[in-house]
């Protein structure tokens, strides 16, 4: 699957900024901003952030810690990378940008401090060996922060039920002129481990001395935190 992911993204790379804040009316930027204070950010942090993309998690840390120096992204998909280069440039960013496989990070045990991944857990093969090796590049003591979609309860289940499934794969196609990667990215949201269950993947991963799960918009999206053994 990881190499179909892969060029999925290389296809939509240069309209997916554009498609998340339609498709979430803006709401995403909200959503990452709160991950990245879930994880504390202090000046100086050695911070990764997994699956990158084009960077929004990166540049958030970059602005919360005041030390873009220190900071990293990765992603394995070459064409959302050039994206984040691009966007680091115009920003005078001084971010590193590389790409590598969140299964198989090439850095050394207790690199980091925090390490991060939006959106991006639900895509990769093996989600609770991703789990770990972010943890293995981690300090102890250190944070691994991750934000997901999950499924939502209660009278809002219904309305997002129906936009996600009919208007989101539409309007994403839309902008992106491929509406089969949208009509993935809606499936493997709905049909992914949230709340307390991603808790137990977290657990499977033996990495993490505390973890826990806090809905957002009755549990569209989900942040999680593990605290790094």
């Amino acid at each position: 699957m990881g190499e179909a992911i892969r060029v999925m993204f290389a296809r939509i790379a240069d309209r997916y900024d554009l498609g998340n804040t339609v498709l979430s009316f803006g709401v995403h930027w909200l959503w990452k901003w709160q991950l990245v204070r879930l994880c504390d950010p202090q000046p100086h942090l050695r911070w990764l952030d997994c699956a990158t993309g084009t960077g929004d998690i990166a540049f958030l840390a970059a602005r919360a810690t005041g030390t873009p120096q220190t900071i990293v992204g990765i992603d394995f998909c070459a064409p959302m990378l050039e994206r984040a280069r691009r966007r680091a440039q115009a920003k005078q960013m001084p971010i590193q940008f590389q790409q590598a496989d969140v299964l198989q990070l090439p850095f050394s045990d207790n690199t980091f401090d925090r390490a991060t991944i939006a959106f991006g857990i639900r895509n990769v093969d093996d989600p609770p060996k991703a789990l770990k090796e972010m943890a293995r590049v981690v300090r102890p003591g250190g944070i691994v922060g991750i934000l997901e979609f999950g499924q939502p309860s209660g009278l809002i289940a219904p309305l997002y039920r129906w936009y996600s499934r009919w208007l989101l794969p539409r309007i994403g196609g839309w902008i992106s002129g491929d509406r089969r990667a949208y009509e993935y990215l809606q499936h493997s949201a709905w049909h992914f481990p949230s709340g307390s269950e991603f808790l137990k993947l977290m657990d499977t991963s033996q990495a993490f001395a505390h973890s826990e799960a806090r809905p957002l918009f009755g549990g569209i999206a989900f942040l999680y935190r593990g605290i790094v053994q």
